[in-house]
């Protein structure tokens, strides 16, 4: 796992990086979304996560899931089109997960993707991806709580 600036932001993950939005690819199967370190950090303490439901085609660009918390309420950007084939239940009754684990227990919904190919060029990802992220936090002056702090 990368840290830039205080933020944990794991190499492996697909970023929408100007959304605080990341994916995750697991074989041929649906991906897994939820937002990453910079979000809950800018965000502070999350009270209430409502994610869509499943069974709904839902766009690129498109909200899977609306968060509030005390400095913020907003939606949550699908970075794929698709079919939001799973729901995590647990943040909608802990939001507070979102803060603790964000790429684990923390992830929003999962989504069967209709157009991979064409959606993933214009996510970033690798090392490549995470100098993408790195230029923008420094050009947004955004730097994330010290672990413990």
């Amino acid at each position: 796992m990368a840290t830039l600036f205080n933020c944990n932001l794991p190499e492996e993950l697909f970023y929408l990086i100007d959304k605080h939005v990341w994916l995750r690819v697991s074989g041929d199967g649906p991906v897994t979304v939820g937002i990453d370190d910079v979000a809950q950090n800018l965000a502070g303490t999350i009270v209430s996560c409502t994610p869509k439901k499943a069974g709904r085609a839902v766009p690129k660009g498109q909200s899977l899931a609306t968060i509030e918390s005390s400095k913020w309420v907003g939606p949550v950007p699908n970075p794929v089109t698709g079919e939001i084939v799973e729901v995590n239940e647990a943040v909608r009754k802990s939001p507070g997960i979102l803060n603790q684990d964000p790429y684990g227990q923390g992830w929003l919904v999962r989504v069967r993707p209709t157009n991979w190919e064409a959606d993933k060029a214009e996510l970033a990802t690798g090392a490549e991806g995470l100098e993408a992220y790195r230029s923008f936090l420094e050009a947004q002056g955004i730097q994330c709580r010290p672990a413990g702090g």
